[in-house]
Parts: structure tokens; sequence; C-alpha cells
């Protein structure tokens, strides 16, 4: 479950990429999930696009066949495993603001403060998140400030908007209609990296400036960064599963379903029935 989290931050950060090079507007996000929601047949309430979304699934198959999975390994053998650590740690410190507005939004405040209580640990005695002290913090005292999983999907979802039907977008990968919509929210107020309302009210040459110097690698980086930890699970997948998009649509929804209801999930059903 855990790891098809990834799978979708993956998808995720190869969308934004497209959204900074390209110059696309988030709202483009929404628009596209929006009418594939209108385009929905009800021959499988479960999933009514299935057969447009198993060839959206074969195309990012091929995709990360023949271009992500051999730039993670090359990224694997050349970077020292204590490095890659420390650029894990420092996005996910990037992570943990995102996290910090949405239990916000859900006026879930101890996970707010907790989250919130680690981007300021590791971003100051942690050298900007390169060293996660707050994990080692919380492991070795009372003080629980793990790592949270808060977006504004599941804000929606805690509001009582349904999931929608079930997408594969191209290099976005697995999503509902509801988490579209939280994707380009994040992306266009949240995220430090990526965010564009924030920066150019700032400072809107310095963003300009991130936009074509920074901004790009950076989001570059975070994508071979986050494929690269996943390379463990392809043969995984490959084994347990008799019909691969099956076994990660079915994955995705309830972990979807679980982080929306913190746990305490109800039946499936009533999810796609709201």
């Amino acid at each position: 479950m855990y790891k098809c989290g990834k799978i979708r931050q993956l998808y995720l950060e190869l969308t934004i990429i497209m959204i900074q090079t390209k110059r696309f507007t988030t709202a483009i996000l929404l628009i596209i999930g929006l009418f594939l929601a209108g385009c929905a047949s009800v021959e499988n309430r479960h999933d009514p696009l299935e057969s447009m979304n198993r060839s959206v699934f074969a195309f990012n198959e091929v995709v990360d066949e023949r271009i992500m999975e051999p730039v993670a390994r090359g990224y694997k053998a050349v970077v020292p495993d204590p490095v890659e650590m420390v650029i894990g740690n420092f996005f996910s410190n990037l992570n943990d603001v995102v996290v910090t507005a949405n239990a916000l939004l859900q006026l879930n405040f101890p996970d707010a403060a907790a989250s919130g209580t680690r981007v300021l640990i590791n971003t100051t005695f942690g050298m900007l998140g390169m060293i996660d002290i707050a994990s080692d913090v919380s492991n070795a005292s009372d003080i629980n400030i793990s790592k949270r999983n808060e977006d504004f999907g599941q804000t929606l979802g805690r509001y009582g908007v349904g999931s929608g039907p079930y997408l594969v977008l191209p290099f976005m990968g697995p999503s509902t209609v509801r988490d579209v919509v939280g994707i380009g929210v994040d992306g266009y107020f949240a995220d430090p990296v990526t965010s564009v309302f924030t920066m150019k009210r700032i400072n809107h040459s310095l963003h300009e400036s991130l936009d074509a110097k920074v901004r790009v690698p950076v989001t570059g980086l975070r994508v071979v960064n986050l494929r690269a930890e996943l390379l463990g699970t392809d043969k995984m997948l490959e084994e347990a599963a008799l019909d691969k998009y099956e076994f990660i649509r079915d994955a995705y929804m309830q972990r979807r379903n679980s982080l929306v209801h913190n746990g305490d999930v109800p039946d499936i059903d009533d999810e796609w029935d709201e």
C-alpha cells in the first residue's frame, strides 16, 4: 500500500515537469478530469473507463520501461547510498509543507502541529531537511512527530467529496477525478518547488529565474529519486499480480480510502456511492 502511494507521487512529479516546461496551467488537469468523468459509462460502476484506462496504463508502462527505469537504474548505480538518502530526506521535508497545509485545512491540528514541527526541526537543525532529525526524535522519545500523509485530495474527501471514477492519466498514472483536482491545488498553492502562487507573490523576477534555472532540474531530480526508490517493487508486482492493472487499481483505491478516513475505513462501495 505504501509503495502504491509512491507510484502516484512519481507520476505527479512527471506531470509537474510537463506543466513547468510547457507552461500549462493547473486548470488543464481539472478540465481533463471533469471531461473524462463526463465520458463515463455505466457498464462498470467501479471502473467505468476501464477500456480507456487500460490503454493509458499500457502507454505509461512503455514510458517507464524505456525511459524512467533505465534512468533510475543509472542514478542508483552512480549516486552513493548516503547521498541518495540525503536527497530523499530533502524532498520528504518539502512534502511536509504540503502535509501541514492540508492538515490545517482539515482542522486536524495534532497532525498539523506534528508536520509543522518536522519542517521546523529538519529545515533548521537538519540542514534544510537533508537529515531527518525529526524522525529520530520521534523514535527515541514519546514525542510523536513521525511522518504524516495528507494532500488536497484527502482534504476534499474529508469534507464529503466523492472520489469519482478511477482514472489512469498519461504520466500521472492512478488517480480519480477528486485526486486530479487535489494534485492541481497542491502543485499550484502548497508545494515549495512547484508553487506558482507563492513564488509569484514573493518575488516575480525570482519566480521567473527559478523556473528556468532551478525548479525544473530540482523537480526532475525528485522524479528520478522517487523512481529509484521503487526499483525493488517491480519484480514483486509482476509476481504478485495476475493482472497488474487491477492490482494497482485496487491497491490505489483502498489506500486512498484509508487515508481519507484516517484508517477508519468504510466499505469501498460506500466511497464510490458518495
